[in-house]
């Protein structure tokens, strides 16, 4: 292979151990997109069509595999590529992953990261759904790591992803497959201080990736699956990982995606609804997580009305490239990136007096010099905060519109104590951000650069 131009700058975990930024030193908000089948189900044409509008809508990561979920390996890519011969994959095809470099140079053009995962779990462990086959074990998972690492070792804009929605089984050899898979790429693609990488499980009560690999050394960041209920406390699982020594970035890498069945039962749930998925990403962010990841059902299947959809998707994957989530992900990029980042904590203390378990759950993040301070009301519910972590005596005070990314001033905040706020609309999509900054930093308008 020659070695390519290309103009991403590494990404790096910073200095504190809790946020992701570019080798200079800037903050590096994730905001992903969910496309496992990018590689797999889409020619170059649509390719690029659906990197541009990600793109325009502010993403800067995709989610993709390589070895894919649905038949990956015996169903051809659009050219009639399958990624490895026979299904061997001390044997890849050439042909195949150089569809995948061209997609990778052009994410890379538009700005954007390629979480790249190598394969999707069922090459390891079918489970009950998942074709396969399962065709890694101990002794080639590190010369497929190998293979791969040394293909994309110049390219800065890659992050490692392993695993695939399979949690390692007890009693298995499946924790030394990963770890051999990781420690492969590792090797040939500059080491562990030249990789960033990451493990996507299922969905786990409390620890995700840290489960198995939290004290691995090439596990740079945690990842979650929260899963595709809308009903679920996904804070605590990203604070679970958040308190563990030592500290690594946290994030749910598969939240409840747009336009996909509650539960996996839309005859009796429905489909989910723009305010879950928000919900769920302030909730996440504001516990701790150093960005977030978005999906569209429709979307990470690449499902059109020629393909088999997987679950019930609801329409062709270009159509849901706009609906309304896909727009709207970027106010919570653009808010907290208007603030100071690397200081960011969360802090819960803030939030007077006892908080049932319910979508009216208030999360609260602020500045570690009390600078700032951010509150995500769900539904709009009044309550009392806490100032005293702020330092001075006068506030201002923005309602930050997570809809619309448009922010208005409330009254001036006089004192640094307790407070009692009233959203400006409540119930269920009535959700809303109160941006409290202390007067003298002039940060400016929420969400405004």
């Amino acid at each position: 292979m020659t070695t390519v131009s290309i103009s991403s700058q590494r990404l790096v975990v910073s200095e504190n151990k809790r946020f992701l930024m570019t080798e200079d030193g800037r903050p590096f908000f994730w905001l992903a997109d969910t496309a496992w089948e990018l590689f797999h189900r889409c020619n170059r044409e649509e390719a690029e069509f659906y990197l541009k509008k990600r793109a325009a809508q502010g993403f800067n990561v995709i989610q993709a595999v390589a070895l894919a979920e649905i038949n990956g390996l015996h169903t051809p890519n659009p050219y009639g590529h399958t990624p490895l011969e026979n299904a061997n994959p001390d044997k890849p095809n050439n042909a195949y992953f150089e569809h995948v470099d061209h997609i990778v140079k052009k994410a890379d053009s538009l700005g954007l990261y390629v979480a790249l995962l190598p394969t999707w779990g069922d090459k390891v462990f079918t489970n009950s759904w998942g074709v396969g086959p399962e065709i890694f074990t101990t002794e080639n998972a590190r010369r497929f790591g190998n293979w791969i690492g040394h293909r994309y070792k110049d390219y800065d804009n890659i992050i490692w992803v392993i695993g695939g929605d399979r949690n390692p089984r007890p009693d298995s050899s499946d924790v030394e497959i990963w770890n051999e898979m990781a420690e492969g790429i590792a090797e040939k693609a500059g080491g562990y201080s030249h990789t960033l990488m990451g493990f996507h499980p299922q969905p786990k009560k409390e620890g995700g990736s840290s489960t198995w690999f939290h004290n691995e050394p090439w596990l740079d960041i945690n990842m979650h699956q929260s899963g595709h209920c809308a009903n679920q406390g996904t804070y605590k699982q990203i604070t679970h990982d958040y308190i563990l020594t030592p500290k690594k970035p946290v994030i749910d890498a598969e939240p409840l995606y747009e336009d996909h069945p509650n539960c996996f039962n839309a005859r009796e749930l429905g489909y989910s609804v723009p305010s879950d998925i928000r919900r769920i990403m302030f909730w996440n962010v504001f516990a701790g997580a150093f960005g977030q990841t978005y999906g569209c059902h429709d979307v990470w299947q690449m499902y059109d009305t020629d393909k088999e959809g997987i679950n019930g998707p609801l329409r062709p994957w270009p159509v849901a490239l706009d609906l309304p989530m896909a727009n709207q992900v970027k106010h919570l990029k653009h808010l907290l990136l208007s603030r100071p980042f690397f200081t960011r904590i969360p802090d819960q203390s803030m939030v007077v007096g006892m908080q049932e378990e319910n979508n009216d759950y208030i999360a609260a993040t602020r500045d570690a010099q009390g600078s700032y301070a951010m509150f995500y009301f769900p539904t709009g519910k009044p309550t009392t905060l806490d100032l005293s972590n702020l330092k001075g005596k006068e506030f201002i005070r923005w309602w930050y519109d997570p809809r619309t990314g448009n922010a208005h001033k409330g009254p001036k905040i006089q004192g640094n104590s307790l407070v009692f706020v009233q959203p400006p609309t409540g119930g269920k999509g009535h959700d809303w951000v109160l941006v409290i900054d202390e007067q003298s930093q002039n940060y400016g308008v929420p969400g405004r650069k």
